[in-house]
């Protein structure tokens, strides 16, 4: 399944690329990250890996992300893999004619498992939905300094 999403982040070009390439910051805007885990690479480059643990109600969701591409403030790739699912996303971020930020991601989730492929089939605009809602808090993030991480 392949979907594209799009925000404009009212914040110069330079600015949103400084927050999404700040790991630390990831926990503001993806809501139900536990943690983060570097496991192997040069952090942030292309070839790193990073484990990611997210809660989401009473799942536990584990991904690792494997960045494929680096091109800032132009682009930004990675492949996300969990059991049963993996995400390949290309970001492309342009700078409007007004000073702000378009983010554009495009998305192709390949299940390998049965109950996978069932959401993908019965759920397709769930995964559109999350992915733009990502979007969304990192808008707000950026913009209002409104952080979507929960208070421990």
């Amino acid at each position: 399944m392949k979907y594209s999403v799009e925000v404009t982040i009212e914040k110069p070009r330079n600015e949103v690329i400084k927050k999404l390439d700040n790991v630390d910051n990831m926990k503001h805007w993806q809501k139900g990250l536990a943690s983060s885990e570097h496991i192997s690479g040069t952090p942030g480059e292309v070839g790193a890996k990073m484990r990611l643990n997210y809660k989401m109600g009473k799942r536990n969701l584990t991904l690792i992300e494997t960045i494929t591409k680096r091109n800032l403030p132009n682009e930004f790739n990675g492949t996300y893999t969990a059991k049963g699912m993996h995400n390949i996303q290309e970001n492309y971020f342009e700078e409007t004619s007004e000073g702000n930020t378009k983010w554009i991601s495009n998305c192709e989730f390949q299940p390998s498992s049965f109950m996978m492929k069932v959401m993908v089939f019965l759920m397709p605009g769930a995964f559109k939905k999350q992915s733009k809602q990502y979007m969304i808090d990192f808008k707000n993030f950026v913009e209002k300094g409104v952080s979507v991480a929960e208070e421990k």
